[in-house]
């Protein structure tokens, strides 16, 4: 996950949740929106490298909905390729050892997502991406 900064220029990285069921992840998504006033959702949208969507495009679309359902906030679909591959390229040119890297990677992605959206679309107030 990540947050913006409360103009929304920047994006932070946090702490990845771990998915355990839905009653907990909502609880632990509800914990940052309300600890980052969060005023808007950005949910990575993966998309295959043609563009097209696939199985997880429509899994994530139903996501998006839950979450618009449950908490009442602007929830929007960001393209999400490539974002990993970038991410592990620049945990490489930080030379952040492999072993740090993995947990590093998802955080980082995270970022890379809500970063560019918010650069898109150049928006006010907290963000958050997951």
């Amino acid at each position: 996950m990540a947050v913006s900064d409360p103009l929304g220029i920047t994006a932070q990285g946090l702490e990845t949740i771990r998915r355990q069921n839905k009653r907990l992840d909502f609880e632990r998504l509800a914990a940052v929106i309300k600890d980052y006033a969060v005023v808007a959702i950005v949910v990575g949208y993966p998309l295959r490298l043609s563009g097209a969507e696939g199985t997880q495009s429509q899994k994530m679309q139903l996501f998006a909905e839950e979450l618009r359902k449950k908490f009442g906030l602007p929830v929007h679909l960001w393209d999400e390729r490539l974002t990993s591959s970038q991410a592990n390229r620049l945990m490489r040119e930080a030379e952040v050892s492999i072993k740090k890297r993995g947990a590093a990677v998802e955080r980082m992605a995270a970022t890379l997502i809500l970063q560019s959206w918010m650069e898109a679309r150049d928006i006010g107030g907290h963000v958050m991406s997951e």
